[in-house]
């Protein structure tokens, strides 16, 4: 297919409110703006990291040389006092830092990774707060409690400030496009060290409302882990001596779909189109036993049996269904899903002017180590 995801290698949140505490092993991870008990505005800011050895063999093994979009998404779990529109932020990181195995509240305090004031396990090197290197910078209160952690905002020219906007009623899941800084770790001319999450300045320390947005983290016990999604257009489009299917009163249909499914490698689901009622003719086959190719424009997706939420929503840029003289297909990436999950097979296409999704109950489930 060609969606593909990776999941974080590690990932925290840090916190002026507790500025030298460990969040590493949190199962929520937190953004936010808010006054403490003392009324003091505190923040807190999401860190997460993606492998650059996974990001390398995703683009040299699966993109290839197709031009690909890389998002950073994250499912909310709760959320408090949000404003009826603002902005999240993220950033590549400057400088490296230790995931830990602390949780927010912990007493007494964890110091084994990174907190609102050091990078490193055990009170170690402290974020940066003056004499940034080029390109780099920081946000914080002035006074005794600095850090907050470091971040690129542009490198040889390039933009490295990536936003998404939010309204009221929005879901506020966090999908933000971060292709720029992905294509500079990939070639290494960007050290690595993933990416900070936060408010914008001005709804951050905040003292008049509580602010909080929660994230499903890499430890959740759920299926809404953060993951970094690749996305390209991997289709072939060649009917050969098949006509196209256009009668809006049609059959279609998987063929291979065995049920079952290891987590690796790449699975290639083929598919059968034809009329419902084939026009008439003399022949000696049977016109019921005639493929035909899906017009060009359709398209797949995958839903999750059991939430029924789309894992890989119809796209018409990257979930093209392909075509060559034996039918039409595509491919899915098994080790891009979760394993121990059911999933559904959808079909989108346009026949006769109507566009229809096509759900024949073909579902599959990816299981762990084969």
């Amino acid at each position: 297919m060609a969606v593909y995801r990776i999941f974080p290698e590690k990932d925290t949140f840090i916190s002026s409110e507790v500025p030298t505490g460990n969040a590493g092993k949190d199962e929520i991870i937190e953004i936010g703006g808010y006054p403490d008990l003392s009324l003091t505005g505190e923040t807190n800011r999401i860190l997460i990291q993606y492998s650059t050895s996974e990001i390398q063999d995703v683009i040299a093994n699966k993109v290839k040389t197709a031009t690909y979009s890389a998002s950073l998404n994250l499912y909310l779990a709760d959320a408090y006092e949000l404003p009826v529109d603002f902005k999240l932020y993220v950033y590549p990181i400057y400088g490296s830092w230790d995931n830990g195995t602390g949780k927010f509240g912990d007493t007494p305090v964890n110091t084994s990774g990174a907190s609102w004031q050091y990078r490193q396990a055990g009170l170690s090197s402290a974020w940066s707060t003056f004499s940034f290197a080029a390109g780099v910078t920081a946000s914080f209160q002035s006074g005794s409690n600095q850090g907050g952690g470091n971040w690129y905002t542009g490198s040889a020219g390039i933009n490295l400030e990536f936003t998404q906007s939010y309204i009221l009623n929005s879901s506020n899941d966090v999908s933000i496009n971060v292709t720029k800084a992905i294509q500079l770790f990939n070639a290494n001319t960007l050290s690595n060290n993933g990416f900070i999450v936060k408010l914008p300045n001005d709804l951050e320390f905040n003292t008049t409302s509580s602010i909080r947005l929660k994230y499903y983290g890499a430890d959740t016990n759920t299926i809404y882990p953060p993951f970094l999604e690749f996305k390209w257009d991997d289709s072939t489009y060649s009917t050969g001596s098949l006509s196209v299917l256009s009668n809006s009163t049609s059959i279609i249909n998987l063929t291979n779909n065995k049920g079952r499914y290891a987590d690796s490698g790449t699975q290639r689901f083929r598919m059968s189109a034809r009329p419902k009622y084939p026009v008439r003719s003399f022949t000696t086959s049977s016109a019921y036993l005639t493929n035909y190719a899906l017009p060009s424009a359709s398209y797949w997706g995958l839903r999750d049996e059991n939430t029924e939420e789309m894992v890989v929503d119809f796209d018409t840029s990257f979930t093209k269904i392909s075509c060559d003289s034996n039918g039409a297909f595509f491919d899915v990436y098994m080790d891009g899903l979760q394993p121990e999950r059911y999933y559904r097979i959808l079909v989108k296409t346009t026949l006769d002017g109507s566009t229809t999704v096509v759900d024949n109950q073909n579902i599959f489930k990816v299981v762990r180590n084969g």
